[in-house]
């Protein structure tokens, strides 16, 4: 069984810019790799995406491009850094672009992003991750996705300016550590699962 992990890096930098967020998520497709899994890491800042509610805003708007690589995917992960103790505004722009899609359906009449399942990576230099992963999760799950247990991991520093993931060798912390491991796990194991047996169409309700 093949399976595929989609990483949608949401940080504000662009192209070869080092990304703190990147190499944390890299701490996840690693372990995926080496279960078999395929994954693909989109540095969102690198597109231009419109903002909006839909799965196409056109005039250019490439965020389509994105879009065809979730509908392929078996794994979603939302990578953001925390800025002012929050997602990103590029995070928060492709969870209103993902939620633009949520009317679409599958065979079933389903959403689209049924049998699917998310989770989400965070990097930042003081507090938030808990609150940037709770609104991410809870949007994938109000979408349709399966938000699996233990499904975020982070890593944030000290209050105020100081050492980022890289640079604080962030990779160490055991915690951190111990969150990679069970978002990949965890994350392969329920798409394992609704690839085998996904949800059920709803049958009629008996008044």
């Amino acid at each position: 069984m093949t399976l595929k992990a989609l990483l949608l890096n949401c940080s504000l930098k662009k192209g070869d810019e080092e990304s703190n967020t990147e190499a944390l998520v890299k701490k996840v497709t690693g372990i995926m790799q080496r279960e078999g899994v395929f994954t693909e890491t989109v540095r969102v800042a690198d597109y231009n995406v419109a903002f909006g509610i839909s799965d196409d805003m056109g005039g250019g708007d490439e965020w389509p491009q994105i879009f065809e690589k979730v509908k392929e995917a078996d794994i979603l992960i939302i990578g953001t850094p925390l800025w002012i103790g929050e997602k990103s505004s590029i995070a928060a722009m492709v969870m209103e672009r993902l939620y633009g899609g949520s009317s679409l359906t599958n065979e079933k009449g389903q959403s689209i992003y049924y049998n699917k399942v998310g989770g989400v990576v965070i990097t930042g230099n003081e507090d938030g991750a808990k609150d940037a992963a709770k609104s991410i999760l809870y949007g994938l799950s109000h979408m349709g996705l399966t938000v699996p247990p233990n499904v975020d991991t982070y890593w944030v520093g000290e209050a105020g300016p100081g050492p980022s993931f890289i640079e604080a060798e962030g990779y160490k912390n055991e915690f951190t550590k111990q969150h990679v491991q069970m978002l990949a796990f965890n994350l392969m194991h329920f798409a394992r699962m609704l690839k085998e047996n996904p949800i059920p169409a709803q049958g009629t309700v008996i008044q």
